[in-house]
């Protein structure tokens, strides 16, 4: 098991415990959406509650199956930051549309960290109840369906926070594209697909002499191909080649 996966599983059920040890404390950790301006934390705290053995025992469950993978695709701080993201984000979905019912549980927290499994692994087959195997990806497919079927007007929820579910998927969709943007791998590949005046001038200054006579045929041949077709005909490759042997 990954260490923060590891951590979480600790802390839930350490709090589990307590909660019984001391009830009072669930009134104090609770998210009451509503009350959140004059009790901010809560929107985290309430992510460490929960309402009886089955509630923590199939959440705990599910962070054991999708969090480690996760964890280490991710990174530690990357996959912290996904699970309270999609926690406080299904926090805030549940402020706006039931901002006075009480909330508690990891749910919308592993909501988007099931969300990033399927993201990741799309095709791998999840066994639902140890029987059904469903893909990953419809797996978060048919939630998303059975969540919106439940909040509409006259359904019976059964008690379940379907906002904090919505909210975690929408948290974690937001993070991961966040974190796909910001990547250095695409930065790369932006600036390698689009030269710019800095990359011309790099090029430019390029020593021949420097170059090994194996790649000074090349070499030739893609500044050739910049003086008769400009940078726009550069292949990616061409352009790597380039900056292999450009001052960076």
């Amino acid at each position: 098991m990954s260490p923060w996966v590891s951590r979480l599983l600790i802390a839930n059920v350490a709090m589990f415990m307590l909660q019984y040890l001391s009830p009072g404390i669930t009134e104090q950790l609770v998210l009451v959406p509503a009350l959140l301006p004059v009790r901010p934390w809560t929107a985290v705290t309430y992510m460490f509650l929960h309402g009886g053995i089955g509630h923590i025992f199939f959440n705990m469950l599910a962070l054991y199956f999708f969090g480690p993978r996760v964890e280490e695709r991710l990174g530690g701080s990357q996959f912290l930051w996904l699970y309270f993201v999609s926690g406080i984000s299904g926090a805030l979905l549940s402020w706006i549309f039931t901002p006075t019912v009480g909330v508690i549980g990891a749910s919308g927290a592993l909501f988007g960290v099931m969300l990033a499994y399927a993201r990741f692994w799309p095709h791998d087959r999840i066994l639902i109840w140890g029987i059904v195997p469903v893909e990953a990806r419809w797996l978060v497919v048919i939630t998303t369906g059975v969540e919106l079927f439940f909040i509409q007007p006259g359904a019976r929820g059964g008690g379940i926070a379907h906002f904090a579910h919505l909210g975690g998927y929408a948290g974690a969709a937001a993070y991961l594209v966040w974190l796909q943007w910001r990547s250095p791998t695409k930065r790369f590949r932006t600036r390698v697909s689009k030269p710019v005046a800095a990359d011309t001038r790099r090029w430019a200054m390029i020593d021949r002499n420097t170059v090994h006579e194996v790649n000074r045929g090349e070499l030739d041949r893609i500044l050739d191909k910049i003086n008769a077709s400009g940078l726009a005909s550069l292949t990616p490759t061409e352009r790597t080649f380039l900056d292999h042997f450009s001052t960076k």
